[in-house]
C-alpha cells in the first residue's frame, strides 16, 4: 500500500522528465544535423571555388603557355614594383603546329588571365592600378566610353532645326517657339536620353554605361548599354512626359496609340547579344529595358519587356542578383566599348561636322567607312580627334538650342501670367467704376417697378 501511495504522485513527474529528456535529445540531433549540413555546404563551396579556379586556368592556358606578340606575360619583380610585360618565349615546332586562337580570342584570354592574376597579385601586395595598367590597350578607333548621351538624336534634331527660320527680335521677346516642327520629336528624345544618362551616372564603379551606341551601317543606335554584376542590359529611353502609358504583352500604348517599343527593344537586345557573343567568343545574355521619362500614368500588365519609369531605374538595378563575375564583366566591357564590335562605320558625324575634311588621303575614311587596316594607328587617332571635336560641337550647339527653348517657354509663361494679371486688374477696375452707380441703378429699377 505504501508503494502505491508513493508512486502515484511520482508518475506525472517521471513522464515530464522523460519528455524533457526526449526534447533535449531531439534538439541535440537537430543541432548535429544543422552542423553537418553547414560543413557539407562549406565543402561544396570550396570545391566549386577550386573548380572555378581550375576552369579559369584551363581557359587561360593558351595565353599563359604559348603567348605571342599580341599577348605578353604578366610578371612582377617584387612587392613594391609594378607588374611588367616581358617578351614571350620562342615557340617550339610542336607548339606551332597546334591550333592557335585568333587575335580577338587571344585578347579576351589575356583579359581573363589578368583578371585571375589580379587577385593573386593583390594578395601579394601589388596595387590594383598597376595590374589594370598592364591590361591590353583599347582599340585604335574612338572608344565608346567617351560618347555623349543622346548623340544620334541630337544630330538629327540639329539637322532638322537647321531648316528653321531665324526669329525676329519681337518673336524672341514674346517667346515664340524656336523649334522647327520636324525637330520637336528629336528634341524630346534627346532630353529623355540626357535625363536617363544623368540617373545612370549615379551607379558605382562596378558598372559601365555606354551611351548612343551605333549599330549596323544604317545609322541606328542603342540609347544606353549597361554592364555590371547583375548582367548586361540595353535601355530604350522614351520621353513620353505628360502622357498616359499602358503596356501588356507585346502592346505598348501611348494615349491610346499603339507603338512598336516592345518589338524594337527585344530586337535591339537580341542584336546586342549576338554581336557581343561573336566578339568575345562566349555566350552573352542581354536583357532589354524600356525606361519612360515622366509619364502622367504608367500601367503595366505583364509586358514581354521590363518597363519602368526613370525614377525606378536605380532601385531596380540594385535589386537584381549578381549574374556575372568580375572577369566576365571585364570581358564584355572590353568588347562593348570597341566601336568595331557594333558597326562598320568609323563615325556618324553630321554632315555639317565634316566641313573642311578632305575626301581622301591618309587618316580619313572613304565614304564614311573604315579605312584599310594598313593605314596605321595615326589614321585612327585622326578619326578619334575628329569625332571628339564633332561630338563636342554637337553638344555645344544642342545646349545652345536647349537654352533658347527653355528661355522661350519661360517668356511665354511670363506673358501668360502677365495677361491673366492684366485681365484681373481690368475686371477689378471696371467693378470699382461701376460700384458708385450701383445704388442709383437699383433705386431707379425699384422705383420703376
Amino acid at each position: 500500500m505504501t508503494d502505491i501511495v508513493q508512486g502515484t504522485p511520482d508518475s506525472p513527474m517521471a513522464s515530464a522528465r522523460e519528455a524533457t529528456a526526449r526534447e533535449a535529445t531531439a534538439r541535440e540531433a537537430t543541432a548535429r544535423e544543422a552542423t553537418a549540413r553547414e560543413a557539407t555546404a562549406r565543402e561544396a563551396t570550396a570545391r566549386e571555388a577550386t573548380a572555378r579556379e581550375a576552369t579559369a586556368r584551363e581557359a587561360t592556358a593558351p595565353f599563359l603557355a604559348a603567348p605571342d606578340d599580341a599577348a605578353p606575360t604578366l610578371v612582377a619583380a617584387h612587392h613594391d614594383a609594378a607588374p611588367t610585360l616581358v617578351p614571350p618565349p620562342q615557340f617550339s615546332e610542336s607548339a606551332l603546329t597546334k591550333p592557335r586562337p585568333g587575335p580577338q580570342q587571344l585578347a579576351v584570354q589575356q583579359i581573363a588571365a589578368l583578371a585571375v592574376a589580379t587577385s593573386a597579385v593583390a594578395s601579394a601586395g601589388f596595387s590594383a592600378q598597376a595590374v589594370v595598367a598592364a591590361m591590353p590597350a583599347p582599340s585604335a578607333s574612338p572608344s565608346l566610353r567617351t560618347r555623349i548621351a543622346g548623340f544620334a538624336v541630337m544630330t538629327q534634331c540639329l539637322r532638322a532645326q537647321s531648316a528653321a527660320p531665324e526669329r525676329s527680335r519681337l518673336a524672341r521677346v514674346f517667346g515664340r517657339e524656336p523649334l522647327h516642327p520636324d525637330a520637336r520629336s528629336w528634341y524630346r528624345g534627346a532630353i529623355g536620353e540626357l535625363e536617363v544618362a544623368r540617373i545612370l551616372s549615379r551607379l558605382d564603379r562596378r558598372w559601365t554605361v555606354l551611351h548612343a551606341v551605333p549599330v549596323g551601317s544604317a545609322g541606328a543606335d542603342i540609347d544606353h548599354v549597361v554592364i555590371g554584376p547583375a548582367g548586361t542590359f540595353t535601355i530604350n529611353t522614351k520621353n513620353h512626359s505628360g502622357k498616359r502609358i499602358w503596356t501588356a504583352g507585346t502592346s505598348f500604348m501611348v494615349n491610346g496609340q499603339k507603338l512598336a517599343h516592345i518589338h524594337n527593344s527585344t530586337f535591339e537586345a537580341k542584336r546586342a547579344a549576338r554581336l557581343l557573343s561573336d566578339i568575345t567568343a562566349t555566350p552573352v545574355a542581354v536583357t532589354p529595358l524600356i525606361v519612360v521619362v515622366r509619364p502622367e500614368k504608367l500601367t503595366r500588365k505583364n509586358p514581354d519587356v521590363t518597363v519602368m519609369e526613370s525614377t525606378e531605374l536605380l532601385r531596380w538595378l540594385a535589386r537584381q542578383p549578381q549574374m556575372q563575375t568580375d572577369a566576365t564583366v571585364a570581358r564584355i566591357v572590353w568588347a562593348a566599348e570597341r566601336r568595331e564590335t557594333w558597326t562598320t562605320l568609323v563615325d556618324d558625324v553630321p554632315e555639317s561636322g565634316r566641313a573642311g575634311r578632305p575626301d581622301s588621303g591618309a587618316g580619313y575614311p572613304q565614304n564614311g567607312r573604315a579605312a584599310h587596316p594598313g593605314s596605321g594607328r595615326s589614321a585612327s587617332r585622326s578619326v578619334a580627334v575628329a569625332a571628339a571635336v564633332a561630338a563636342g560641337d554637337c553638344e555645344a550647339r544642342f545646349d545652345k538650342l536647349r537654352a533658347e527653348v527653355e528661355t522661350a517657354e519661360a517668356r511665354r509663361q511670363a506673358w501668360s501670367l502677365l495677361g491673366a494679371a492684366a485681365f484681373l486688374a481690368a475686371v477689378i477696375a471696371s467693378a470699382m467704376l461701376i460700384a458708385p452707380a450701383v445704388p442709383q441703378i437699383l433705386t431707379e429699377l425699384m422705383g420703376g417697378a
